[in-house]
């Protein structure tokens, strides 16, 4: 007998999906919302339009899914207990959408009106703003060095007349001088004829009747001293000295010319409680450590100093040294001639004739050269010692190069070539570059 054949199913009650009877790795779409809630299936078809995505209900979409971000027919979208979607229709959810839209909308406008109200007022201002400062930063500068320009001009024509006056004076003193000392010339001359003649050509009685005359004339030779040299007949160098003109020339030098010195610390002139390092800038004080330098005639015995390795006999050269780490050390320059051997005063940096030193010992400063010692009162500790050497000129100034401030200076006249000196005995100093 053969079998009856099965009922098609019920138009409200759907077929299981098509898309889960396939084998595993066959699906062509992943499986929709009814093949995941079961319970869907027995809803009436009244409440359930065909949906295109849907192998069951192959209808229109009715509904729209926020979870899958996509239309789905009302049987799909209905939430049940076991459903992880959350859906609307899709009037629902196109009012939503355009709700959404006219709150971005809303804040494109907003954001259009703050770029245009930034780029009418904010950068309009700007612009007026930037053109206002450049302008009176130009009139700031102009102004200001019109000002530096009067003051040195005034300057210049100051010291002009100062050592005018002072070259006159001195003129005047040699042409005193140069008079007094013809005439007392020819004095002499005349009385050394009269003598002469008086020698050779009166007789004995002609020279005892003469006696008071001679002696008078011999009186008179004696009278006229022997000539000494004297500070009036000498330029006043110190006249052409001005505490403006030094210290813009000390600040002027520092800025334009510092950078351009290299200058690097002579490893031989070590002594052996220093080390240098890699870069020949930095001297650091080793307290128990004794470095093991081979010996040699350059080497400092004694005294904890060095020397640059770079020599000057000629030109304007600074130098700029950092001493912030240490309260004991030593900044100056010195001949390469400075003995280096012995615990004597010769071989001291400021203690003899070829050195020329700043120095600080805890909170004293001072300044040393052939062994004169100059206390200085400094209302801060410096932490950037600059040195600037005027070769040609013949003058040495210590300054503060964090202040562009004159520290003391030195007039001197060189005559061997100067080398950088440095001592520590406190942590460490470094040749700046």
């Amino acid at each position: 007998m053969s079998q009856p054949e099965s009922e098609p199913p019920e138009p409200d009650q759907p077929a299981a999906c098509p898309s889960c009877q396939q084998e595993e790795g066959e699906l062509s779409r992943p499986p929709c919302c009814t093949c995941r809630r079961p319970d869907l299936q027995q809803l009436p078809a009244s409440r359930a339009p065909e949906c295109s995505d849907c192998p069951i209900h192959r209808g229109q979409e009715g509904w729209f899914c926020y979870t899958e971000g996509r239309l789905v027919c009302a049987h799909c979208a209905i939430p049940g207990p076991c459903s992880s979607h959350l859906g609307t229709t899709i009037g629902e959810a196109a009012e939503r959408m355009r709700n959404n839209l006219v709150d971005v909308c809303e804040k494109l406008q907003l954001r259009l009106a703050s770029v245009e109200k930034f780029t009418a007022e904010t950068l309009s201002n700007k612009s007026q703003g930037v053109k206002a400062n450049a302008s009176g930063a130009r009139e700031l500068i102009i102004q200001r060095l019109n000002f530096i320009r009067e003051i040195c001009e005034n300057e210049e024509q100051r010291l002009l007349e100062v050592i005018h006056d002072e070259e006159e004076q001195v003129q005047q003193s040699i042409l005193t001088q140069k008079t007094y000392w013809m005439e007392s010339q020819q004095k002499l001359v005349d009385i050394k004829n009269y003598l002469v003649d008086t020698l050779t050509k009166m007789d004995d009685s002609a020279l005892l009747k003469r006696q008071q005359e001679i002696f008078e004339r011999a009186e008179e030779a004696e009278g006229i001293l022997e000539p000494v040299d004297s500070n009036k007949l000498n330029f006043n160098l110190s006249c052409a000295h001005s505490h403006l003109l030094g210290n813009l020339w000390a600040s002027a030098a520092m800025i334009c010319i510092a950078d351009t010195e290299d200058l690097h610390i002579d490893e031989k002139t070590l002594h052996t409680s220093l080390m240098l390092s890699e870069s020949k800038k930095r001297l650091t004080f080793v307290k128990k450590k004794v470095q093991l330098y081979p010996d040699c005639p350059e080497r400092f015995e004694h005294w904890p100093n060095a020397l640059g390795l770079e020599s000057f006999q000629s030109g304007l050269h600074t130098w700029t040294v950092d001493v912030r780490n240490s309260c004991a050390y030593k900044v100056g320059l010195a001949y390469g001639c400075l003995p280096r051997k012995g615990s004597s005063h010769e071989s001291r940096l400021g203690y003899n004739s070829s050195s020329w030193v700043f120095s600080r010992y805890d909170e004293e400063y001072t300044v040393a050269h052939d062994g004169q010692l100059k206390t200085l009162d400094l209302l801060r500790c410096p932490k950037l010692i600059g040195v600037m050497v005027d070769y040609d000129g013949g003058e040495i100034l210590f300054y503060d190069a964090d202040a562009c401030a004159i520290i003391h200076s030195y007039r001197t006249k060189f005559v061997r070539p100067i080398h950088a000196a440095l001592a520590v005995a406190d942590e460490s100093i470094a040749i700046v570059h």
